[in-house]
């Protein structure tokens, strides 16, 4: 490396697919603000990734609760390589039971129809939606953004590579 190149400032390349990905992203409408940052940086992180922001398609649903039915419904439209689900569950008297009844419901998703998953659905302790509250929320939700997006194209790259090796009883 020379003087003028410094190792954060080079840009990661990415495999390539072999076969075009369509990812479905369901996130849910409460709190719009904050999850909003999580589909903005995700697409960011999927292109950077080789799939365009075209081949990924948004829907929206109510709540949390009403992601895995959503989830489900794509997946068995087989149009789907991989589905992400995003939303914030805050309310303290239900959050644990949500939360879990989500997470659990959107893995029987994925192993019953073999399209991988990925979940940015969030869980805070304590959720301060004003102030610096809120910015703390969409900054977690930016960097879980990125992170479910490098999940899903390693995921989806490794998952190729398997599917090739079966095909060609390899595996």
């Amino acid at each position: 490396m020379n003087e003028t190149t410094s190792e954060s400032s080079e840009v990661a390349e990415h495999p390539r697919f072999a076969k075009p990905q369509r990812v479905a992203f369901v996130r849910s409408s409460w709190h719009p603000d904050i999850v909003a940052a999580c589909w903005s940086s995700f697409l960011t992180e999927i292109e950077a990734r080789h799939i365009a922001p075209s081949q990924v398609d948004l829907f929206e649903v109510p709540g949390s609760f009403e992601i895995p039915l959503h989830v489900q419904i794509l997946a068995k439209t087989r149009r789907y390589t991989a589905i992400v689900a995003a939303g914030l569950v805050v309310d303290s008297g239900v959050r644990g039971f949500v939360a879990d009844t989500v997470i659990r419901a959107l893995m029987d998703v994925q192993l019953r129809t073999e399209v991988p998953v990925f979940s940015a659905v969030v869980t805070p302790e304590d959720f301060d939606e004003t102030g610096e509250g809120a910015d703390f929320f969409r900054q977690h939700f930016a960097t879980k953004g990125v992170e479910v997006a490098e999940a899903c194209a390693n995921t989806l790259l490794s998952l190729e590579r398997l599917r090739g090796q079966v095909a060609a009883g390899i595996v």
